[in-house]
Formats: structure tokens, sequence, C-alpha cells
């Protein structure tokens, strides 16, 4: 199934409050939204504004899912990747971020490199980020709120310009000259 991406236009607010509340997001902050929350994002300009852009994930006639790009007014933009529950598991998900890669880095030139989070248990959308080359450079500890109290890692992967244009992944330099297993610090507080 190909998938198109179509922009989202404030008068469909209903039918993006319909799409957020009709459904079950496990792996965001809160689960289950609220219209009232919804509605209000909406009227403050999440999903449109000077700083963020949000589409439609359609396939067929049908939206299954959706992108809201964040911070676009940076060099080192965000965004949020949900798929309808009845359509994960089929690859619309690799081929919303590919898609979403591609729109950021041709369309805002001076943008270096684009960012994703996502908890550490959401195996999908790590082997996702994977796939659509974006490397892991980031594991906060204990930094998702979950539902009930529970506290859950976080992972952050990106992307470089460089790398999308050149279909290659650099890896972090995770052990850098400055800090090494011979000088832990002790103890008790700094």
């Amino acid at each position: 199934m190909e998938i198109t991406c179509r922009r989202f236009v404030p008068a469909e607010g209903d039918a993006l409050v319909d799409f957020l509340t009709a459904e079950t997001w496990p792996f965001h902050s809160s689960d289950v939204l609220e219209r009232d929350q919804v509605q209000r994002w909406i009227s403050e300009g999440r999903y449109e504004g000077e700083e963020s852009r949000t589409f439609w994930i359609v396939a067929g006639e049908r939206s299954v899912g959706l992108v809201r790009l964040m911070d676009l007014g940076d060099d080192t933009p965000l965004f949020d990747l949900r798929i309808r529950s009845r359509d994960r598991g089929k690859g619309l998900g690799s081929q919303a971020l590919r898609w979403i890669t591609t729109y950021v880095f041709e369309e805002f030139p001076r943008v270096r490199r684009i960012e994703g989070t996502t908890r550490q248990d959401n195996a999908a959308m790590r082997r996702t980020f994977e796939r659509c080359g974006y490397a892991k450079e980031a594991h906060y500890r204990d930094a998702w709120p979950g539902a009930g109290g529970t506290v859950h890692d976080a992972v952050g992967y990106a992307i470089l310009r460089r790398d999308w244009r050149d279909g290659t992944v650099s890896a972090p330099q995770w052990h850098d000259e400055h800090v090494t297993a011979d000088h832990r610090p002790a103890p008790g507080p700094c």
C-alpha cells in the first residue's frame, strides 16, 4: 500500500480531533487524548503555525496517519508520527518517515538534521528509524512518563542532511577523548 501526504488545513479541525481521540497511542506521553485538549491545541496553532506543519498520511482514499513537524524555524526540527492502529505493521511508518525526511530537507535548505525520539520499548519505531537511515544518538534514562506513573527510557535518533543526500549513516562518536572509563566520578555529590 503506497501513501501520499496531504497538508492539514485548520478547517479540518473536527477530522483531526476525531482521528486523535478515536485511537490509543501506546508509545506517546498520553495514550488517550481528550477532545477538548486536542481542540485547544488546534486553536493554539500546535498543528499549523509559524513553527509547525501537519500532514495527513493517506493510503488510497483513507487517512491512515498523521505527521506533525515542529520547530521548523530551528536548524533541527522534530516530528510526531502517528499511524492508526489497524494500519500499523504494514510499512506505512517507513514510507511516511522517508517522505518527512525528503520534505524537510527539500523545503528547508538551512536544516542540517532532523530528530525524533521514541520510547525504548517501541521496537517498531526504532526499526523504522534505522531502516530510514536515522542513527541512534541518545538514550535518556527514566525520561518518558507513562500511564499510571510509570517511567520509560527514551531513545533519540537523527539523520544528517549529508547522510540523507549521500545515502549513508554516520554513527555518533560515542567515546570522546575527554571522558574515559579511567575517570569515573566517585559516588556521592559532585
